[in-house]
Parts: C-alpha cells; sequence; structure tokens
C-alpha cells in the first residue's frame, strides 16, 4: 500500500492540465508589460484573425497574423526596418484565466524561446 500511494499521486498530478481558453484571445485589445535594461515597458497591440496592430515606445507597427491552431500563431511584420524584423516569429499560449494569458515565442526557425504574461484590457 505505501508503495501504491506515491504511484497514485503521479498519476493525479499527471492528468491535471491548465485551462487554455485560446479562442477567447484571438482578437481584442491586449497589454503586454516586460522588463529591459532594468526598466518597465508596456506594449498595447489590438488582434484579429489576420492582423495585430502593437504600439510600443509610441511607435506603431503591425503584422500579419496567421493561426496555426486555436492556440498557435505566427506573426509576420507587413514594413519590416531590416533583416531581424523580417524574421517570423511563432507565438503559443500556454496557458490563460479570464483575462491573461501566458505564452512563449521565438523567431521561427530557432529553438531559443522565451515566455510573457499578456492581459486583454477590451
Amino acid at each position: 500500500m505505501k508503495k501504491l500511494l506515491p504511484l497514485l499521486s503521479i498519476l493525479l498530478i499527471s492528468c491535471y492540465q491548465q485551462e487554455r481558453n485560446c479562442t477567447d484571445f484571438k482578437t481584442g485589445k491586449f497589454q503586454f508589460e516586460q522588463e529591459i535594461d532594468g526598466k518597465k515597458e508596456i506594449s498595447i497591440f489590438e488582434r484579429n484573425d489576420t492582423l495585430q496592430i502593437e504600439t510600443f515606445r509610441g511607435k506603431t507597427d503591425s503584422s500579419s497574423v496567421r493561426w496555426i491552431n486555436d492556440c498557435e500563431f505566427v506573426l509576420q511584420k507587413l514594413h519590416p526596418k531590416g533583416m531581424k524584423e523580417k524574421k517570423a516569429i511563432h507565438m503559443k499560449i500556454l496557458t490563460t484565466t479570464e483575462k491573461n494569458y501566458t505564452f512563449e515565442y521565438s523567431f521561427v526557425g530557432e529553438s531559443a524561446k522565451q515566455k510573457g504574461i499578456v492581459t486583454k484590457v477590451d
């Protein structure tokens, strides 16, 4: 019986899945906060099924949105200003709450990933 309890605990934990209502975040107005060089930076963006318009540090830019599935999409800048901006970004929603989603992102074809949390503001 003592050996069965740890096994049962592992099985129950492995069955737990965090909530992912990704379709709630396909469209709307969002805010993303991140720390850059020790300073909190805020990005505001609006997204519909095919377009994302983002304002960061007073500059507005737009990207096409191509949904792979309900929780993954690829962003591609429409007017890149250099080679780095030409690279598409793969976004994957990992978990959701009522107003937030946690995501990971990377440049398409690269393995290094970063994470963030986005808040739906409208």
